[in-house]
């Protein structure tokens, strides 16, 4: 079930009721209570810092699995809510993870690139710009572990063909549309993790990324095949609004909108959400070598 992402964007607060979660807004008291249905709910983003929420909410939030991302000053998402036990095979999972060996992770890599420059490729061709092909050949001479750095050399070309017309050069705190990419991934980074931790895999532990200060080394790894479609809606909104000074409420609904967005799995049609489930239930399958292969979607 596609479940709803509610974005708190002025002084409020929220309550647990009667197992439900409850809504009222601090900045007119005349309003009156809202209530909904935890189950309904898979995200809530939280982006005034004048917002309260009690912990028997929090907590209910992390027994339904909803994921909750904390956003800073900026307005920019800095922190995500999760659990510990998100899954009731958590410790066996776990264990398989850990005791991966490093062909596996190699393999695993190989394919995850493969897949992230193919969407790429294919981002180029339904924006109608040229490149594509150059991609495909990379994503095809992709060796074991990535050894040749195939994802970094498609990297700096793709970024150079998707908006080239602005002379963009992807940077974390570099221009726009810089921003607009950073916030669409931090929400497509906590979409992951949920999807990680509900499948009992254990985010700190990554496949290449390895860096320890990172707590979410899994995540920034398995979330770059889904990259491109953060990319997608991003090229669209440039496109449409031109390069704004600042992300606007209604641009970031429209960016939180890609958790819904069509993917492609072989012939079968899913929402993103549904999409990472898939993937990260595939990934589980290859730790505990009952496949060989992971499961990521096409762009469409």
């Amino acid at each position: 079930m596609l479940k709803r992402t509610l974005v708190f964007t002025h002084r409020c607060k929220l309550t647990l009721k009667n197992g439900q979660m409850c809504y009222r807004a601090l900045t007119d008291d005349n309003k009156p209570e809202r209530v909904v249905a935890l189950e309904d709910i898979g995200f809530v983003i939280l982006e005034n810092q004048g917002i309260i929420i009690t912990t028997a909410l929090m907590q209910a939030f992390l027994k339904n699995d909803t994921a909750v991302v904390v956003c800073d000053e900026t307005h920019h998402p800095c922190a995500m809510l999760q659990s510990f036990d998100g899954n009731t095979t958590h410790n066996e999972t776990i264990r398989y993870q850990i005791e991966a060996g490093l062909p596996l992770k190699k393999r695993m890599w190989k394919e995850i690139v493969t897949a992230k420059i193919k969407n790429q490729a294919q981002l180029l061709e339904l924006c109608g710009v040229r490149g594509s092909e150059r991609l495909k050949s990379y994503a095809a001479g992709v060796k074991s572990g990535d050894s040749d750095n195939r994802e970094g050399q498609a990297a700096r070309y793709y970024w150079s063909q998707l908006f080239g017309h602005l002379r963009f050069k992807r940077e974390r705190d570099g221009a726009m549309p810089n921003a607009l990419l950073n916030y669409g991934y931090a929400i497509l980074r906590a979409a992951a993790a949920r999807a990680l931790v509900c499948s009992g895999l254990y985010c700190a532990i990554g496949i290449h990324h390895h860096n320890r200060y990172n707590s979410f080394c899994l995540v920034d790894d398995f979330m770059e095949p889904y990259r491109p479609f953060v990319d997608k809606m991003v090229h669209q909104l440039v496109k449409d609004n031109g390069l704004m000074e600042t992300i606007s409420p209604d641009i970031k609904r429209a960016l939180i909108e890609v958790l819904t967005c069509d993917t492609i799995f072989e012939e079968r049609r899913r929402p993103l959400m549904i999409g990472l489930s898939e993937s990260s239930a595939a990934l589980v399958r290859c730790f505990k070598n009952e496949s060989r292969t992971l499961c990521f979607p096409t762009l469409i």
